[in-house]
């Protein structure tokens, strides 16, 4: 202690030196002892420092001036309380000297105090006793209006302290209000514009009757209309309080609006632009409260976008030439003289703003589209000509936001409803593409770089929106092309800009309408090629792979002759290729570009094919251009030119075996589809040694760790017994082992499954001696025996029973000959009595999975043995044979489904088992086998539809759903009969049926249902509680399934949806268990489902949702039973990336159950799992919480950062965030990763 006091008293002696070298030094060696946390100072240190800093900012030098000002930041921490208020008291007192250089460095000075004082949630009283001293003080500087610059630093610190610690100063508001509000008349505009800046951080953290005072205040004014220089500036702090705080002035804006639309009549182009960014503003903060006025304001954006008074756009073809004189001739004024004169026209800011509030309304009004198509978008088109280049940006990027509004989702969701209410923008949109390039394309060739490029983005979202439209209109557009890439004075941007452009275009269009361009077009992009710089190489190189596909297509005939082009495409590529020291993505769409060239053109190349092969071989050795080169050799092993890779396969083959030991997933699964494809082309030149090289590897590849990169190598496999099935001997041991391991995995399914399947059947055709039927069959069907025999603990998973029936099924379909025995085998399994309950449904499912595609009515035993089994006492048993009759039945349906028929009518006790039969029946059986028989199912169905227990009636209502996909006209109507029933067993039952008609493929029903499903929805009011749980759930299958169903019909479910979401207390009834009470909430199933369907509704359909109602409900469901918390924080996260503004309006609300949320403790004596799940609900709330951070402005709101600086301060909440940040900083790598 002793030592620093010292050491920092030597200093202090020095800073009073005469030589302001010694001072500075002194100064400097200070801040770094400040800046050691380890650092202690005694009050009598403290004292001296902060005196001497203090004497030092009035120091001569400025650099020790400087050097002053930065100790006092970290001084602030390491001081007493009221060391830091002298700091204040001097460093405002200062700030009112005469002298400039001390009143600058003094308000830099106290700048960076603000910036360091702890913020008021880590509980020091420092920062809020401090921030009174220091408003009291600016308040009155302000007031005084004596010197301008003071009153300026003034207010930008008042700004900095409201912005960073608003809420602490609580008691001041309303005197920083009243001393804020005269500054807003003060002769000098920049007073003004601070004012309207240090207004709106007011805002945010003021109460309620402070921001009443202060709207008030401003529409009086706006009234008034003194003068409309005061007008003006009304209207900017308007727009700046809404842009801050625009969830606020909502409930103001009916008076607002009206004052401003009469301003923007009144001939001021200032007042005009300032109106026009005061609705945008609007339109962006407040867009619940604009809606009404959206019309009104969208006419005078319109009026207002083409007023250009002192322009004369007459005749088109003058005006060319004399644009570009007056815009040279106006450029040059403007720049000379930057005030305004009066002969000088500003009218182009009135056309900026109103296209600015355009984009706006654009960009926030998705259900508005055919309304802009009719009035808007002819406008803009009539708009391109504008001679001002900013404001023609703007223009450009209305239309573009138009057009991004208008693409079509691309998704699996919206398949189905693809002819729908979604097409008629973009049908208007195709009839106004003409127009569109007639404005653009002279523009092209403009000498102004920043306009062609506005053209081309807005034509290259044109062409992703609506592929093909520019098909006619290519010769017009081909010369600005050619002109942008020719042109000497085009910037790299511009050339990037217009490869990109080229390259969409090339991909959207048929390869017809280029071929007679090519001549024109390909020149200036081999140029590109050898351009310097690596971003137009890289950009031009991807053009050029399109280009080949373009001139020579090879999947259908063409007459266009690409030999000329190919000695002007192959050099400058090939020159790309064989560079070393160039950028990594040139060299790898180099690679890719050339393996495009020889997919398309190898016969083209003649003597040059073959060095250029020999340099993809280089490449392949070259770590870091491996996989790119193994999928361009991958594309030209598939080129049906047949090209010669012999003279590489011979060296090439080894390498691409090593690749599949490298811990590279991405490499790995590239180098099995390029041997795939080597081994189907080329397997005349593979020598026996080289595809040894690649088995040895394969065993490490097929393991349940991932499926995946399994099924690739299996499907590899199978490609090498159909070419080679000598080389199948060597497979033997190991890999037949991993495979088999696989097939008893419990992950095996899908593709992996199909791909093995595939595999066994291409290996017994191979009729290799080691690996016969039988033999297979034996290894197949091991495990099971093996575990009855010797009470071995092999135990399988029941999904692997599955799987080795599949197997079983495919090798018998291979070798139809074995067949019969082993059903007999199976059979006899069957009724052995010593045979294990796993052999028995190994045996049935086997049957299960033959019967359904071979006729078993040859085995009569069969019938009686299943419905013997159907009494086992196993479970496992009776659902193995119920799964067996069900597909024996598909097979044979003239003699089994009878049967069955009769079977369900007379055997009570059966009847699940039965009816699980029936159910495979229907969901396996073609529909025209089915037909006769549809009568007889149906009426006893109804039979059982009002069956008391639960799961025979889901089964039935499977059964009736899928059976009215038979025969949809006839049977939905009666369906919709049965809603009318009495018995809510049955209206459930119903309800059910019809969440087993939608599926997500496109279906003859769609169109049936989408008709009468209205009805099933309101059973959403049923009075019975189990139907209303029922309906929420076909109706979440429909919105997650074919939203195009639901769509249109919300606006009448909604209010019954949001019903359902609220607590009903004559629900929730006390059980006593014992000497416990316990509650019961029988409603809780039905506002889970119902919740589960608002998630739902915000994937599919929420262009559609009232989003400030919806999130009513959100608010709501944070405050309910666990589960139902924890759907709503993933709403919540959901919500905050999906519109993030309606969320901010509501934030205060939605922080306050979060909070709750996350500070709850458990009670000390209770069970593990109370822990848990608390533990589980705050890791949920976290996470909602980190997704409300990642809001835009966000931090703006006192509410969060009050929240988020009591998660800092608290420990156990800090490290749950960090570990959530973590979790969420590494999901999305991973994911792009495996995308390759």
């Amino acid at each position: 202690m002793a030592s620093v006091s010292y050491h920092i008293s030597s200093l202090l002696e020095k800073m009073t030196s005469t030589d302001k070298d010694f001072r500075f030094m002194a100064t400097n060696d200070l801040m770094m002892e400040l800046q050691k946390d380890s650092i202690k100072l005694d009050e009598d240190s403290e004292k001296k420092v902060v005196k001497m800093l203090l004497k030092l900012l009035e120091d001569k030098n400025g650099e020790v001036q400087n050097l002053a000002v930065k100790c006092l930041g970290p001084l602030v921490g390491k001081v007493k309380e009221y060391q830091v208020e002298t700091i204040v008291d001097t460093l405002c007192t200062n700030m009112l000297s005469d002298k400039e250089q001390l009143r600058d460095i003094s308000s830099i000075g106290l700048k960076t105090v603000i910036s360091e004082l702890p913020p008021a949630s880590t509980g020091s009283t420092m920062t809020a006793n401090v921030c009174k001293k220091i408003t009291a003080q600016l308040t009155g500087a302000i007031g005084k209006q004596e010197d301008v610059s003071v009153q300026l630093e003034a207010l930008d610190i008042l700004s900095d302290m409201l912005s960073r610690l608003g809420g602490t100063l609580y008691s001041f508001h309303s005197s920083i209000l009243n001393c804020l509000l005269p500054q807003l008349t003060s002769p000098r505009l920049a007073v003004r514009k601070r004012a309207i800046i240090a207004l709106g951080h007011l805002v945010l953290t003021c109460s309620g009757n402070i921001f009443s005072e202060l709207t008030e205040h401003l529409l009086a004014e706006l009234k008034r209309n003194e003068s409309t220089s005061t007008t003006r500036t009304y209207i900017q702090c308007v727009a700046g309080i809404s842009r801050q705080a625009g969830h606020r002035i909502g409930e103001h804006l009916e008076k607002i609006i009206p004052l401003i639309v009469q301003y923007c009549n009144v001939e001021d182009d200032e007042l005009r632009e300032y109106c026009f960014q005061a609705f945008e503003s609007f339109v962006r903060r407040c867009p619940k409260e604009i809606d009404p006025h959206i019309p009104n304001v969208m006419g005078l954006c319109l009026k207002y976008i083409t007023f250009d008074p002192n322009y004369n756009y007459d005749n088109e073809e003058e005006e060319e030439e004399e644009m570009m004189e007056t815009e040279n001739g106006e450029d040059e004024e403007q720049e000379s003289d930057d005030e305004y004169s009066d002969d000088d026209d500003i009218s182009w800011k009135v056309r900026r703003s109103a296209a600015k509030c355009l984009e706006a309304i654009v960009s926030s009004r998705h259900d508005l589209l055919q309304d802009f198509y009719k009035t808007l978008s002819p406008v803009l088109i009539s708009r391109f000509k504008e001679r001002e280049e900013n404001v023609k940006a703007d223009i450009f990027s209305v239309y573009i936001s138009l057009l991004k509004q208008t693409l079509p989702i691309q998704s699996w969701l919206h398949t189905s409803d693809a002819s729908g209410k979604d097409d008629i923008p973009l049908t208007m949109l195709q009839n106004q593409v003409p127009n569109i390039v007639k404005a653009l394309h002279k523009q092209l060739k403009e000498k102004s770089i920043k306009s062609r490029q506005g053209c081309f983005s807005l034509l290259t979202e044109l062409a992703n929106v609506l592929p093909g439209c520019l098909a006619a209109h290519i010769p017009a557009l081909v010369p600005g092309i050619v002109f942008s890439l020719a042109d000497k004075s085009s910037s790299s941007n511009m050339r990037i800009d217009t490869l990109s452009f080229l390259h969409v275009l090339l991909c959207n269009h048929q390869p017809e309408v280029f071929h007679p361009h090519i001549k024109s077009l390909l020149p200036p992009v081999v140029t590109c090629i050898g351009d310097p710089f690596y971003k137009i190489t890289s950009e031009a190189l991807l053009v050029t792979q399109q280009l080949v596909k373009v001139i020579r297509p090879l999947d259908k005939p063409c007459t266009f002759d690409a030999k000329p082009y190919v000695k002007d495409l192959f050099p400058g590529t090939l020159k790309r290729l064989k560079a070393a020291d160039i950028d990594q993505e040139v060299k790898e769409r180099a690679i890719s570009c050339m393996g495009q060239i020889i997919y398309n053109l190898g016969d083209h190349l003649s003597t040059d094919l073959q060095p250029t092969l020999k340099i993809f071989l280089e490449r392949l050795k070259n770590e870091i251009t491996r996989l790119t080169t193994v999928k361009a050799l991958t594309l030209i092993a598939s080129s049906p030119l047949k090209i010669d890779l012999r003279p590489i396969l011979g060296e090439g083959f080894p390498i691409l075996a090593s690749f599949l030991r490298k811990n590279q997933r991405a490499l790995k699964l590239s180098t099995l589809t390029a041997l795939d494809i080597l081994v189907k082309n080329y397997s005349d030149s593979l020598k026996p040694a080289m595809i040894e090289s690649v088995l040895t590897e394969l065993p490490a590849l097929i393991t349940e760790n991932d499926m995946h990169v399994s099924q690739v190598a299996t499907t590899f496999l199978t490609t090498l017994a159909k070419a080679y099935p000598s080389c199948v001997s060597k497979i033997s041991g190991s890999v037949l082992a991993e495979i088999f391991q696989l097939v008893h995995s419990p992950l095996l399914q899908g593709g992996t499954l199909n791909a093995i399947i595939d595999f066994f059947q291409a290996l017994v055709l191979t009729k290799t001696p080691t690996m016969g039927y039988s033999e297979l069959m034996r290894q197949l069907t091991a495990p099971v025996h093996s575990s009855g025999s010797t009470g071995a603990s092999v135990t399988l998973h029941k999904q692997a029973y599955y799987s080795v029936a599949k197997c079983v099924a495919a090798l018998s379909s291979a070798c139809p000959k074995e067949a019969p025995a082993i059903v007999n085998q199976f059979i006899q399994d069957v009724k052995n009595p010593k045979s294990s309950s796993a052999v028995k449904v190994l045996a049935f499912l086997s049957l299960a999975e033959m019967g359904r595609t071979m006729n078993l009515s040859a085995q009569r035993e069969l019938k009686t043995v299943i419905l013997e089994a159907f009494a086992s006492p196993s479970e496992e048993v009776k659902s193995a044979a119920s799964y067996a009759l069900g597909n024996i039945s598909v097979g044979n349906l003239k003699e089994y489904l009878p049967f069955m028929l009769k079977e369900i009518g007379s055997q009570p006790k059966r009847q699940y088992l039965l009816l699980h039969s029936l159910k495979e029946v229907i969901s396996s059986s073609p529909t025209d086998g089915l037909k006769p028989y549809v009568e007889d199912i149906w009426a006893l169905l109804f039979k059982h539809c009002e069956c008391t227990e639960e799961g025979t009636r889901n089964v039935v209502a499977e059964c009736l759903g899928k059976l009215t996909l038979v025969n949809p006209t006839e049977l939905l109507p009666q369906l919709k009969k049965q809603l009318s029933s009495g018995s809510p067993h049955a209206r459930s039952t119903v309800v059910t049926a019809v969440k087993f008609t939608i599926a997500d493929q496109p279906q003859p029903i769609d169109a049936l249902l989408k008709g009468c499903i209205g009805d099933f929805l309101k059973t959403l009011q049923d009075p019975d509680l189990n139907v209303r749980r029922v309906a929420l759930a076909m109706f979440n299958s429909a919105a997650h399934n074919k939203p195009s169903l639901i769509r249109d019909l919300l606006n009448a479910v909604l209010p019954s949806l949001y019903n359902e979401t609220k607590v009903r207390r004559e629900l929730i009834r006390e059980v006593e268990m014992g000497p416990f009470k316990h509650t019961v909430d029988d409603g809780l199933d039905v506002r889970k489902a119902a919740f589960e369907c608002m998630y739902t509704l915000l994937e599919s359909c929420l262009d559609r949702l009232d989003i400030y109602e919806y999130l009513n409900h959100v608010e709501d469901g944070l405050k309910d039973h666990y589960d139902i918390r924890m759907l709503t924080f993933i709403m919540l996260a959901r919500l905050s990336t999906l519109c993030p503004n309606a969320v901010l309006q509501r934030l205060e609300r939605l922080i306050e159950p979060l909070r709750a949320t996350c500070s709850t403790k458990v009670k000390a004596g209770s069970v593990k799992q109370e822990f848990e799940k608390q533990d589980e609900l705050k890791r949920s709330a976290m996470r909602a919480v980190a997704a409300l951070l990642t809001i835009p402005e966000v931090e703006k709101s006192p509410v969060m950062a009050e929240f988020s600086s009591q998660i800092r301060s608290n420990p156990e909440m800090a490290s749950l965030f960090e570990s959530i940040q973590k979790d969420s900083a590494t999901l999305p790598t991973s994911e792009s990763m495996d995308m390759s």
